[in-house]
């Protein structure tokens, strides 16, 4: 299984120079999961950038994969996994879910850097 942070969605989307690594996880939709932090973060950036209509059709592509909201449980597990690897929250709950999953987390982000259950890919 595999979860894409939302930086790794944005590339994708906007065809950066690391969209091609992050393609082989997008597109096996039957092995992706989806934060819904990360819909809100990608949804956001979208809004902002390319107006509503863009924005809701990159909604809807994430949305064919397996959406998992932030329930109590993992809530207070990305709380400690914050706290115990020094990472924003939002990091911390996209690594959270992903472990609950048993998932690879796909990223630019240098946070998640030598973070076990990471493939982490510099920016180009």
């Amino acid at each position: 299984m595999n979860v894409v942070d939302s930086c790794g969605w944005l590339e994708y989307f906007s065809d950066g120079p690391n969209a091609n690594i992050f393609a082989e996880p997008i597109q096996d939709l039957n092995r992706l999961i989806v934060p819904t932090l990360c819909l809100y973060e990608v949804f956001k950036v979208a809004l902002r950038e390319q107006g509503e209509d863009s924005a809701l059709q990159v909604i809807a592509i994430m949305k064919q994969a397996l959406s998992v909201d932030l329930s109590g449980n993992l809530a207070i597990q990305s709380a400690k996994i914050s706290f115990d690897l020094k990472i924003p929250m939002a990091d911390a709950i996209i690594l959270t879910t992903a472990r609950a999953y048993q998932a690879t987390v796909w990223t630019q982000d240098d946070d998640f850097d030598g973070i076990s259950g990471v493939k982490y890919f510099s920016k180009r």
